[in-house]
């Protein structure tokens, strides 16, 4: 098996895959060997951790054309970020060494249109479960109320997607020390990117190394 990569040199794997998806020009797309499989059986190194929205549209190893055992993904609605979504990232870094983690966030996200139809509209979901999807989501809509954009639903919501992205990927910075350890002491990059179902390119946009 491959040995982790950094986080520097797993970010730009993804950029690079996902130029290649965005220009139709997919890699990944191949017949495993059956001792490529008989490795994957017994050990896993994937290269990154995403945290990704549930959206159909929107699948991980696809949009950054990996392909299995490259990617260790958790996907749900909002790309949110609860006590779960925490423990799978502090099981995958502990366990596999990964040192990237990437939030995923993307345009036209439905858990951010719920949220802002609750705020501005009044209501609410007939469910415990999906209210709690859109309890998460809020700090990043309501920041917002107070500017002229809450007059213009279309840039509020490109703006709560980011908002959104930001606050988890913070969330993981600093909601686990863990986590919080290895970006100290041992390379880990947790950041927040977001995906344009429009074009198919992802803009890594939080957290971002620029040197």
């Amino acid at each position: 098996m491959s040995k982790t990569p950094s986080a520097r040199e797993a970010l730009q794997r993804l950029r690079d895959g996902n130029l290649r998806f965005a220009n139709n020009c997919r890699q990944a797309d191949k017949l495993l060997t059956h001792q490529q499989r008989a490795a994957l059986a017994v050990q896993q190194t994937p290269c990154a951790i995403v945290i990704g929205c549930s959206d159909s549209r929107v699948p991980a190893e696809i949009v950054f054309d990996q392909g299995l055992g490259d990617l260790f993904v958790i996907r749900v609605a909002g790309n949110i970020v609860a006590p779960s979504q925490v423990g799978s990232v502090e099981f995958a870094v502990s366990r596999y060494h990964t040192r990237l983690v990437v939030v995923l966030g993307h345009s036209c996200c439905g858990a951010v249109t719920a949220t802002i139809e609750t705020l501005l509209d009044g209501g609410g979901s007939e469910s415990c479960n999906i209210d709690s999807i859109v309890r998460r989501v809020k700090p990043a809509v309501e920041g917002f109320l107070d500017t002229e954009l809450r007059h213009d639903r279309d840039a509020l919501h490109r703006a709560a997607v980011r908002a959104n992205v930001r606050a988890s990927a913070d969330h993981l910075r600093h909601g686990s020390a863990i986590i919080e350890s290895l970006i100290e002491r041992d390379g880990l990059l947790v950041v927040g990117a977001e995906y344009a179902l429009e074009t198919g390119l992802v803009d890594f946009f939080d957290g971002v190394p620029t040197d």
